[in-house]
């Protein structure tokens, strides 16, 4: 049994969303790699999340992979992680701290 609960706030869903509908309209396979990546990346983090890097106080990232530009940020608490925002790294850079 995991020892950590995941919640994911409903703007770092929309954002997913969204990225993935974006790459669904350009490359149904693009999606879907963008859309296993960003699983890969959160499964990582409930495993272990403490391990990725705080970004400022209570607030940590870690990088999506296979050449897609974008960032899962998320709050550990007593025994949940929270992911707070699936950013795109070139866009708005902090404007999710509102």
């Amino acid at each position: 049994m995991a020892r950590w609960k995941l919640r994911i706030e409903e703007r770092a869903e929309a954002e997913a969303r969204s990225a993935f509908l974006w790459y669904l309209a350009r490359n149904p396979r693009a999606a879907e790699r963008f859309q296993e990546a960003v699983g890969e990346c959160i499964a990582a983090i409930v495993e272990a999340p403490e391990s990725f890097p705080e970004v400022e106080p209570g607030v940590r990232r870690r990088l999506v992979f296979h050449r897609l530009p974008y960032a899962v940020l998320y709050r550990v608490t007593v025994d949940e992680v929270q992911v707070v925002a699936v950013m795109h790294l070139r866009r708005r850079p902090g404007y999710w701290r509102r």
